[in-house]
Order: structure tokens, then sequence, then C-alpha cells
């Protein structure tokens, strides 16, 4: 990471304090609020905060295969910038923004126009995520309550979670999280194999799994975090192992419980460093269902060509729901 990211977390260490119950920060900056962390929360925040650029677009695709192997594609392009990038950005009212993302469908047809805008913000009980769609078809902009928690993911046949995105996204106020502290495990790591231009999209795509030939594991210590369902909270997962790679605070694998205590679904990332722009990233994430035999892979772009563009600008103009509809038409 940059220098002057590593200044910010190093401030973060004696400025950054949890607000609302664990569910907020306040004095944040950058990136990373809690380098020494003493609890399970300040973990997830600093997976929720990590450093990924300041600001990125990126053109990617997702697949969800079925039972025999069989596959389409769908087309993203994403605009992801944290507050501090925004050429408008005022470091002395900072707001509750954390970050703004948008997301537009680019294929397949019938799919394609379709434009999803989050604005995350760093105390989610103050003031909750705000989100909202446009409806290519419909050509209309309306707000996206569901777009959060266990809300379905975009395009994702039922087999992602909202907050799945990223492994884990958004308020964490619906678990108690339990730090149950570091550890040693194989975790996919430098993943560059996997993340080959001279790869099709049919060499990584598979039945049941992706092709493991193409991963690499490396063992790494890593941070264990249990969340527990709070007690009147829902959400179709009652618990999540999160195992959150130490040097990068990236989640690596989340084991998804159901409600009758069964393992459900395994999330793994396939990490990578983007060592030009000094950017740790994933190459590809995944989600598998044990149940449905079923699995989702999110982040492929092997048959892009300058598939992401880190340091790009914006304002929060551009990240307005009147702005969709002209994302939505081009």
């Amino acid at each position: 990471m940059p220098a002057d990211v590593f200044a910010a977390i190093k401030r973060n260490a004696t400025s950054t304090n949890l607000v609302s119950g664990g569910n907020g920060l306040e004095n944040f900056e950058t990136a990373i609020p809690f380098p020494i962390p003493k609890s399970g929360v300040e973990v997830i925040w600093n997976h929720i905060t990590r450093y990924r650029g300041g600001s990125v677009t990126r053109l990617v695709t997702q697949a969800t295969p079925q039972a025999n192997g069989s596959y389409s594609l769908v087309y993203f392009q994403d605009q992801f910038v944290f507050r501090d990038k925004m050429k408008d950005y005022d470091p002395k009212n900072p707001g509750n923004i954390l970050f703004y993302f948008k997301q537009k469908v680019t294929a397949p047809a019938r799919l394609a126009g379709g434009v999803l805008l989050v604005h995350e913000t760093l105390d989610q009980v103050k003031e909750p995520r705000s989100a909202w769609v446009y409806n290519a078809g419909q050509r209309r902009v309306r707000r996206a309550p569901q777009v959060s928690y266990d809300g379905p993911g975009t395009a994702a046949d039922g087999l992602r979670t909202s907050d799945n995105l990223d492994m884990y996204n958004g308020a964490p106020d619906r678990y108690d999280w339990k730090l149950e502290g570091k550890k040693e495990m194989y975790i996919a790591s430098d993943s560059y194999k996997l993340d080959s231009p001279t790869l099709k999209y049919a060499d990584i795509i598979k039945a049941g799994h992706i092709n493991q030939d193409l991963a690499r594991y490396e063992l790494r210590r890593v941070w264990h975090v249990v969340a527990t369902l709070k007690e009147g909270q829902r959400h179709i997962y009652a618990k999540r192992d999160f195992y959150i790679d130490e040097d990068t605070w990236q989640a690596a694998v989340i084991d998804h419980y159901d409600g009758r205590g069964q393992l459900w679904r395994v999330a793994e990332a396939h990490a990578e460093n983007y060592y030009d722009k000094q950017v740790p990233w994933y190459a590809l994430e995944t989600l598998y269902d044990l149940q449905s035999g079923r699995y989702l892979a999110l982040g492929m772009k092997n048959e892009e060509k300058q598939a992401y563009d880190f340091g790009f600008t914006a304002t929060t103009s551009d990240f307005t729901p009147a702005a969709l509809r002209q994302d939505g038409v081009r």
C-alpha cells in the first residue's frame, strides 16, 4: 500500500473509535481503523474499510453454473470511490459517507442497462445505507432497500445475498461478533495464474467448482471471527465463520451456516496484489452452495481489455439518483 495510506492507518490506531454499539466509526480516515484490533467487530471493520486503491472502475463477469457445468455470463461495469478520493471532498466536513458504489449490467441483453447505486455510510444506525436502482425496461429510478443484508444479489440466481459481495459488506448490527484469535491456515493467495489474460472463462468455470489446477494456496496467518445472529434479528445465515488475512485485512474464507446449524455456503476469495498500483484485492470470489451443488464465481476479467482503472476521478454529482438514468442509457 502507498506510504500515505500507512500513515493514515497509524493515525487511526490512536484516533478512531467505535460508535453506536460497534455499528459505526468516528475520527476515521482512508483505511483500516483498527490495526491492532481488540474485538471481532473491529476486525470486520478493517475488512470493510480496507484499502482498494481509493477509487476504481472495473469490468468483471459473474457466472452461476448449473450442476452440470453449463453457464451464462453476466457482465458488470463497477465504479467504487472512497469519500476522500472524490474531487469535491471536504476533510473539514467529511459527513457520514464511507464510499460510493455504482454497478451497471452491460450484458446479457435482457439485463443490460440496469444500474445500482449505493451510498455506504460509516454509521449505519445513525443513517442506514442508501441504495437506488435504475430499471432500463421501465426507465425508472427507485429506492432499493432490499440491497442490504440478505436481500438478493444482482443477477445471482439466488446464489448470493447482497452482503456476500466483496465476501462481506454492510452494517454489522445484526450479528454478535466474537474474536477467536489468530491461526495459520492455507488460503488462496497470489492468484496470478487464475487471473491470466491467456485464459478463457471456460478454462475457469467447471461443473461443481472452478478449475482448481489454476488455484494457488499458501500458509498464512488469519484472524478468526465468529458472527452469530442476534436474538430477534433475521438473516438467512444464522452464523458465519470469518477467516481474514492478517496482512491485507481481506476476508479469505467465510463459512455460512443456516438456521439449523448446518454448513450451507462456503465463500473463498482468490487474492492477488496489483503491485504496479500498490493495491491488494481479489482475482476472483467464489461462493459454493453445498446444499444445491451449485456455486457462484464473481470478478473474472481474463477476457476483458483494460479491466481495471485505479485512481479515476469523480464528484458526488456522478453518484446521485439523477445520474443513474444517464448511466443506464449510455
